[in-house]
């Protein structure tokens, strides 16, 4: 996902699943795959390099695993403390908050 819109409508529509270390927002998009939005702000951390490695973490785990992802818009929201979950725990969380959309949103996961 890329535009402002994209994003207004994911935030303004979309179910909500969260922990303490990050919140997932998904619509359906009408699209044979999944697309993917990040927010990662200033206070997950202050350093750029922190915020840029949580987020190539979350687009890693993406494209690993949109393969089992059926077309939805997911915006992934991280708060402060996510830059400090390793790789694992981040993965399972996401793939975890992903499948409870999925399900109530609907749809079936394409594995």
């Amino acid at each position: 996902m890329r535009t402002p819109a994209e994003f207004r409508r994911v935030f303004a529509r979309g179910q909500r699943s969260s922990d303490r270390e990050l919140t997932v927002l998904a619509l359906p998009n009408g699209r044979p795959y999944p697309r993917l939005g990040m927010a990662v702000s200033r206070k997950v951390s202050k350093k750029a390099v922190v915020r840029n490695r949580l987020r190539r973490r979350i687009r890693e785990v993406f494209r690993l695993h949109r393969g089992e992802l059926p077309g939805l818009d997911l915006v992934v929201v991280a708060r402060p403390g996510a830059a400090e979950l390793d790789y694992h725990t981040l993965e399972q969380r996401l793939r975890g908050h992903w499948r409870r959309l999925a399900r109530r949103l609907g749809c079936a996961e394409s594995s």
